[in-house]
C-alpha cells in the first residue's frame, strides 16, 4: 500500500481503534489475518520517554505523543528501532500529510531518527508491517524507545527531518550556553576515537579527571590502579558524534559538553580547557556569563 493511499484509508475514518492512553509505554498485538485491513490501532501516550513494542502481523499503528506538561512543551520527537525492527515502515503525518521516516529494509535498529513536533497539531507516528512475497504476515515483535525534547538537546544523529547538523566548532556564546544547559559538562581528554561506518557515527573514548554534572550513568567511575586508566583520571566513557564531522584523537584537556539519549552521550561543545577558560573568564569579567561555573 502506497503511503497516500495508507492516508486515504486514515482520512476517510475507517474504523480507527483506540488501544490505550496516559501511559509511558505500550504493548500489544495486531490484528490476525483476515481481520479487515482498514482499522488501525491508535495508541496515545502521556509521557516525554518510553517504549513501544507491538506484535506483528498488524496492517498498521497510530501512535500519539500527547505528555502532560505544565512547563514549555519539546518541539523534537526522537525514535530508536530496536534492533529486531524488520517488516515495517514507519511514517509521520503532520496536517494530514504522510512523510516515510524509516522503510522497511533500511538501516540498522542502533539509529536514532527524530523530527520536529511544532504544532499544533502534534505528529502522529505511524507503524505499518509489510506481508511477505507470498503475501503472509510474519509475526515480529519490534518496537522503538522515544524520547520529546527541547530543541536544544536533540541529538545531531543521521535520518532527522528537518533538522539541521553541524560539524563546526561552538561561537563563544554557544559554549557559555552549553555549559550551562548541557546533560553532561567533564573535564578530560581523548584515549581513543573509532568509527562506524554502518551507523555513520563516530566513537570519543574519554578519560575524565572531572565531572562537573551528568543527568543519568553515561560516564562511570574507572578504578584506580585499571590497565586502562591515566594519571589524574576518575571516570571514563564514550560520547558520539556524527562521522562526517571527521573526529580524530587530540592531546590535551579538553570540556565536553553535550546531551543524553537512550542512555548514549552525544557531542555537543568540545573545546580545549585552556580555551575554554580564557573564554569564561573574559565573560565573567564583562558580567555576561550565562551561569556560574567552577573553576578548579
Amino acid at each position: 500500500m502506497s503511503p497516500n493511499a495508507f492516508l486515504f484509508i486514515y482520512i476517510l475514518g475507517l474504523q480507527i481503534r483506540s488501544c490505550t492512553a496516559d501511559l509511558c509505554d505500550w504493548t500489544g498485538r495486531g490484528l490476525e489475518a483476515g481481520v479487515n485491513s482498514r482499522i488501525v490501532l491508535q495508541v496515545r501516550l502521556r509521557c516525554t520517554d518510553g517504549l513501544v513494542r507491538w506484535m506483528t502481523p498488524g496492517h498498521a499503528l497510530r501512535v500519539v505523543l500527547r505528555p502532560n506538561l505544565s512547563s514549555t512543551r519539546p518541539n523534537i520527537i526522537c525514535i530508536k528501532p530496536s534492533p529486531s525492527f524488520r517488516g515495517v515502515s514507519v511514517f509521520i503525518e503532520r496536517a494530514g500529510e504522510l512523510e516515510l521516516l524509516v522503510t522497511d529494509g533500511g538501516p540498522p535498529g542502533q539509529q536514532v531518527f527524530c523530527f520536529r513536533a511544532d504544532g499544533p497539531p502534534w505528529p502522529a507516528i505511524y507503524l505499518q508491517s509489510s506481508p511477505k512475497r507470498d503475501g503472509a504476515w510474519s509475526r515480529t515483535m519490534m518496537g522503538f524507545r522515544y524520547e520529546l525534547l527541547a530543541n536544544r538537546s536533540a541529538p545531531p544523529s543521521l535520518g532527522q527531518t528537518g533538522i539541521q547538523a553541524s560539524c563546526r566548532p561552538c561561537s563563544d556564546t554557544e559554549l557559555l550556553m552549553a555549559i550551562c544547559s548541557s546533560d553532561f559538562v567533564i573535564r578530560g581528554s581523548i584515549r581513543n576515537v573509532s568509527h562506524n561506518t554502518i551507523r555513520q557515527t563516530s566513537t570519543v573514548e574519554v578519560s575524565a579527571s572531572r565531572m562537573y554534572w551528568q543527568r543519568s550513568g553515561v560516564f562511570e567511575p574507572q578504578a584506580v590502579g585499571s590497565a586502562s586508566s591515566q594519571p589524574g583520571s576518575s571516570w571514563h566513557g564514550q560520547i558520539l558524534t556524527l562521522l562526517q564531522c571527521h573526529v580524530k584523537p587530540g592531546d590535551g584537556e579538553f570540556l565536553f559538553t553535550g546531551s543524553e539519549h537512550f542512555g548514549e552521550a552525544w557531542l555537543g561543545c568540545a573545546p580545549r580547557y585552556k580555551h575554554f577558560l580564557s573564554v569564561y573568564q573574559a565573560a565573567w569579567a564583562a558580567r555576561r556569563n550565562s551561569c556560574d561555573f567552577p573553576l578548579d
